[in-house]
């Protein structure tokens, strides 16, 4: 029993140490999701200013276009009825050309908006697994209060047995007393037999209160295993998904880097259609030339 109890103790001071190592590191996981979110806010950072700027550039490239249009607008007295329809519908496909980056800049805040859900969801869920721990450390301070409580009971049980043994000193005191030696010596014998057989049923209750600790014992080391077993499965149901929470940070980063190449194609598709208007914008000033140079070659 002494053995059982000392393993019992050992065990409990184990347990407190692992959960104490548990608790620092989920510490260290709550630093490394901090650093994760910093770098998360880092890049989306750079990502608002890179579409400011390329907002910009954009607006840019807006005024630069009303500029050329101002200048044909003012070369040769305006425009035939072909180019007008042809600015036209420039100006429909630069629209729709808008009307897109709008629609895909829409989509980014949507998947933003999403990104933003997922985290707070991951942070909710961390917080119920946080919970699910304080209950697990509650009930171990629980299970050694009823011990507590236990050790106390017993120790009332032996003062009052303590006290039982008084009375019957002081009983046996009083028959000597007032019985005479004959009387005594005559009921001494029963008196004995009543006293071991006191003393039996005593050493029964004891061996039943030891029995008792026993399987109180034997229940603690029962929960602790389950405990231990329990913990390892939460262990390893928050390893599994802080393994599958990097994957999915894994696929939006790769996720994002397709986007960023496709906006980089995009914005390249963009460039050289510019160029390619801008030539023919060149070709439309040449045309416009050679239309002033005839007019004056007829003058």
């Amino acid at each position: 029993l002494s053995t059982l109890q000392n393993t019992g103790i050992e065990r409990e001071r184990e347990r407190e140490r692992e959960r104490e190592r548990e608790r620092e590191r989920e510490r260290e996981r709550e630093r490394e999701r901090e650093r994760e979110r910093e770098k998360k806010r880092e890049r989306e950072r750079e990502e608002r200013e890179r579409e400011k700027r390329e907002e910009r550039e954009r607006e840019r490239e807006r005024e630069r276009e009303r500029e050329r249009e101002r200048e044909r607008e003012s070369v040769g007295g305006g425009e035939s009825e072909s180019g007008r329809e042809k600015g036209e519908r420039e100006r429909e496909k630069r629209e729709r050309e808008r009307e897109r980056e709008r629609e895909r800049e829409r989509e980014r805040e949507r998947e933003r908006e999403r990104e933003r859900e997922r985290g707070r969801e991951q942070e909710r869920e961390r917080e119920k697994e946080r919970e699910r721990e304080r209950g697990g450390d509650q009930r171990v301070e629980e299970n050694k209060e009823r011990e507590r409580e236990r050790e106390r009971e017993r120790e009332r049980e032996r003062e009052r047995e303590r006290e039982r043994e008084r009375e019957r000193e002081r009983e046996r005191a009083r028959e000597r007393e007032g019985g005479g030696i004959r009387e005594w010596k005559k009921t001494r014998r029963e008196r004995e037999r009543e006293r071991e057989r006191e003393r039996e049923r005593e050493r029964e209750r004891e061996r039943e209160r030891e029995r008792e600790r026993h399987r109180d014992i034997e229940r603690e080391i029962e929960r602790d295993r389950e405990e231990q077993v329990m913990l390892r499965e939460r262990k390893n149901r928050r390893e599994r998904e802080r393994e599958r929470e990097r994957e999915r940070e894994r696929e939006r980063e790769r996720e994002r880097e397709r986007r960023e190449r496709e906006r980089e194609r995009e914005r390249e598709r963009e460039r050289e259609r510019e160029r390619e208007r801008e030539r023919e914008r060149e070709r439309e000033r040449e045309r416009d030339r050679d239309i002033e140079r005839d007019i004056e070659r007829d003058r």
